[in-house]
């Protein structure tokens, strides 16, 4: 894929990293020239100063063949303003816009984009390990489903996927063991100490708990 990133602090350097490691191939905007230490000597991207919602310098990256663009600088009116060009005038397939203030969020959102709000997703992050030490609600793009862990004990050792899945409302997706993660079958018998990751639905999540114990 080519991906514009705007922004090269901690999650734009990193972002561009993760990317450019894959093969991907990367421009990395910031006003700023120091922050392009932060990509490294491995970094094989292209890098350039500006503004990301500089028409004549989204052109000369070659935004018009870009598959994707995200706006991850601090300022929320950045973000807005470079994903905006990006979307409306260039039509980027994929336009991804990070936003800091919460009550800001809806605003992208009604105009479109795609938003990652740090702030929310960090607090409710923090809210799970807090009221729901092995549930997340937040590592899937829906209200009414979530990620819950469970560790096999004595009463389950033995057992297939297939004898513990709920259909329609608890899946399991994978298993982490001590020898590594593996996604099972639905014959994969389960070992001591396994931990089981399932997609379960929110509405059955005290349905779940009780089952298992938890």
């Amino acid at each position: 894929m080519y991906v514009i990133i705007v922004g090269c602090g901690r999650v734009g350097s990193e972002l561009a990293k993760l990317l450019s490691n894959e093969g991907h191939n990367v421009v990395v905007i910031d006003k700023s020239q120091g922050s392009f230490d932060r990509l490294g000597g491995a970094f094989n991207g292209l890098t350039m100063v500006g503004n990301g919602f500089d028409l004549e310098l989204l052109k000369q990256v070659g935004i018009e063949k870009a598959d994707a663009f995200c706006s991850v600088t601090n300022g929320d009116n950045t973000n807005l303003i470079s994903a905006q060009v990006a979307k409306k005038i260039f039509k980027v397939p994929k336009v991804i816009a990070r936003v800091y203030d919460p009550a800001r969020a809806h605003i992208y959102a009604a105009l479109g984009l795609d938003i990652i709000s740090g702030t929310i997703l960090f607090a409710s992050m923090l809210r799970d390990k807090i009221i729901e030490s092995r549930f997340s609600s937040y590592l899937i793009e829906s209200k009414d489903l979530g990620v819950i862990e469970i560790e096999v004990k004595a009463g389950l050792v033995g057992k297939t996927i297939q004898d513990i899945n709920v259909t329609g409302e608890f899946l399991v997706v994978a298993i982490r063991r001590l020898s590594g993660v593996l996604i099972p079958e639905s014959s994969t018998p389960l070992k001591a100490k396994d931990v089981l990751m399932g997609v379960v639905k929110v509405e059955s999540l005290e349905k779940i708990k009780e089952k298992f114990s938890l």
